[in-house]
């Protein structure tokens, strides 16, 4: 029997994300999702050391590399749209989760299991959930910050609601990456150095 979980997963570079904006640079969600990943790691990672949670790390990067899975199969969905009022919100949300179950549904169950709690993490794992969601508000702030940096003001509004966003979510391993990490991405790569 042939399954293609792995063939759609690489599928992933052909859904370009921010379609209503102008962009100076592309963005695939397979790129985006390995930034989540390494940024939800680096997140539990604070967490961890800093904060002295227990939090498994490499989970949360597993997490956030599959987080926006789904949009091969729905298309990368406008945040506007996305949330522009709880029925769009609750109704999307069933669609992303029919998705996740569809591309489940193309390993074999023995495999499956071992993707179930990626695409529908536990109970136990809602606060690694809630850091892969911080990871993917400081990918999109990232963006924001690389566009401004060529000169596009397209972005500038986005980059004022995410960081509000993220001041919402009140988790303290974005505020000490957004304190000790984010300034470098300012940087040229001479200043890096």
């Amino acid at each position: 029997m042939e399954y293609h979980f792995y063939a759609m997963m690489s599928r992933m570079k052909y859904i370009e994300r921010w379609a209503l904006m102008r962009n100076a640079i592309s963005e695939n969600i397979s790129e985006h999702s390995l930034e989540v990943s390494m940024l939800a790691h680096a997140l539990a990672v604070i967490g961890k050391k800093r904060f002295h949670k227990e939090l498994n790390a490499e989970k949360a990067a597993l997490i956030g590399l599959y987080h926006d899975a789904t949009e091969i199969i729905t298309g990368d969905m406008p945040t506007p749209i996305k949330y522009y009022n709880r029925d769009i919100l609750g109704a999307f949300q069933k669609i992303e989760e029919n998705a996740a179950n569809q591309l489940l549904g193309m390993l074999p169950e023995d495999i499956r299991e071992e993707y179930h709690s990626i695409f529908f993490p536990e109970e136990a794992e809602s606060y690694l959930w809630k850091l892969v969601k911080g990871a993917d508000k400081l990918s999109a702030l990232i963006k924001c910050m690389e566009e401004e940096k060529t000169g596009n003001t397209e972005f500038v509004k986005a980059k004022a609601s995410i960081e509000e966003a993220l001041e919402k979510m009140e988790l303290p391993e974005v505020e000490l990456f957004m304190k000790e990490y984010l300034p470098s991405y300012a940087k040229s790569l001479d200043e890096l150095r």
